[in-house]
């Protein structure tokens, strides 16, 4: 009697929870949960096509190549870029013309770090002296999907299963200093990126100047990431591997071949899946970067699987990195082939204690003598938020190469970040904004076996009074 009086009350107290929850309920439930892990599949994509989007808000289009014609300002609102280099990012898409050519020029005037990415920003190959070309120069052609014509003698063939993708060049200033980077974009627009059909007598290449507009990719967790993902889907063949998502993303309205209209529901329902992948990844980031140095706080911000996945397009059967991708494309960008020959890259959040990095505080980095660098290191922040550069600020970095930084007598140079420049050193200060947590990344470029070897080490930030 006892047990049939248990099992009549866990039958009740079952019907009682489930009635809690409508058809209506479980159907938004189900939504939401599903669109949460869609953003963070697809965030290499999405992070890809919201670049094209801004490129062509800034009056650029596909098989041009956007150029900052100085070192950029706030308004290159990509993830963390780079605001000690020249950046040109010729954008492609095979999909009516073909095969496409981008041509690298030999490393003799200037020199570049390039790397060629399809839309998932897997790496197709990398360019410059530390590619394929080994600083001689070389011309590239990027394949549509499914290309079985013989390639021309001359070409460094690659493979791509996007139409689309694009290039991250960056043209290397000897300094910071005015004529410097005129000569680097002077180097830079040597680059030439045109349709194989028209190889023998090549169209000009067309360069668009962003320099002063708002070039915005940051993440929208919102519905526009949605359709910058129905723009994917429509012009891009579906990937053998990602074949799983099908019916998870055409269950949120997206769909190849048919028009993407969420209704009030549906939209609601995508928002919140968005706000939910969005506090996901922010705790992700906090937990899953294990120490560059033993019990130190840099951490490279990319995973393994990721690394290894971006520069061979997955070819293991047993590993797909969704959610790592997801973490990593959603505060950077760029797949590069062989990472640790051209740049590496080191990140923090915290000082030494562990303590978020805060706008209203002062800290400390002192970056050791004799950098393991055969070009320059570099010191950034970003926006925590957005991982982009902090809005209304006028210097992001301080760099090996920066014409007025000081360095110690030991050959030690201190950086400083935080609202105000401490006395004395305002060339080595950079600004932080009072109401805004932030994070460092620090760029070697051009990084040497000692680095590697964790012979030179890299101290924490450290806060000062």
């Amino acid at each position: 009697m006892r047990t049939q009086i248990l099992l009549i009350a866990a039958t009740m107290m079952f019907a009682s929870t489930h009635a809690a929850f409508s058809m209506d309920d479980i159907a938004r439930r189900s939504a939401e949960r599903r669109a949460a892990e869609v953003v963070i599949w697809a965030m290499p994509a999405v992070n890809a096509d919201l670049m094209l989007q801004a490129f062509r808000k800034a009056g650029g289009a596909a098989n041009q190549i956007a150029y900052w014609s100085r070192l950029p300002s706030w308004k290159n609102q990509t993830l963390t870029p780079n605001p000690d280099t020249v950046y040109f990012m010729p954008f492609f898409d095979t999909s009516k013309t073909g095969p496409i050519v981008l041509e690298i020029p030999p490393a003799d005037t200037g020199s570049l770090t390039a790397n060629i990415d399809n839309l998932w920003q897997v790496a197709l190959e990398d360019a410059g002296p530390s590619g394929a070309d080994k600083g001689k120069g070389g011309k590239y052609l990027i394949l549509p999907p499914g290309y079985s014509k013989r390639v021309p003698k001359g070409y460094i063939a690659l493979k791509s299963d996007t139409y689309a993708g694009y290039a991250l060049i960056r043209s290397t200033p000897k300094t910071g200093s005015d004529a410097d980077v005129a000569k680097a974009v002077s180097y830079g627009k040597r680059v030439k990126l045109y349709p194989l059909s028209s190889a023998a007598r090549p169209e000009d290449t067309k360069y668009v100047d962003v320099i002063d507009t708002l070039f915005d990719a940051t993440i929208p967790y919102d519905l526009t990431y949605f359709h910058s993902l129905d723009r994917v889907v429509q012009s891009e063949p579906w990937l053998e591997r990602d074949r799983a998502m099908i019916d998870a993303v055409r269950s949120l309205g997206i769909e190849k071949g048919k028009q993407f209209q969420p209704d009030e529901d549906m939209s609601a329902a995508l928002v919140q899946g968005a706000k939910d992948a969005h506090e996901w990844l922010d705790r992700q980031r906090t937990i899953v970067f294990e120490p560059f140095y033993s019990g130190a706080k840099w951490f490279v911000p990319a995973l393994p699987d990721v690394i290894q996945g971006h520069s061979d397009n997955f070819a293991r059967k047993d590993v797909y990195p969704t959610d790592a991708n997801g973490v990593t494309y959603s505060m950077g960008y760029v797949g590069i082939k062989h990472l640790g020959t051209g740049q590496f890259y080191l990140m923090t959040m915290t000082d030494g204690t562990g303590a978020p990095l805060e706008g209203s505080k002062a800290y400390r980095l002192t970056v050791p003598p004799h950098a393991p660098v055969r070009q320059y290191w570099s010191a950034t922040v970003y926006d925590s938020k957005t991982h982009a550069f902090i809005r209304e600020v006028d210097r992001f970095s301080r760099s090996s190469n920066s014409p007025d930084i000081k360095a110690n007598t030991d050959g030690s140079v201190d950086v400083y970040f935080g609202p105000a420049a401490p006395q004395g050193q305002e060339s080595n200060w950079v600004p932080t904004k009072p109401d805004q947590r932030f994070e460092v990344l620090f760029r070697l470029y051009g990084p040497e076996k000692p680095f590697f070897e964790k012979s030179w080490v890299l101290p924490d930030l450290v806060a000062v009074p």
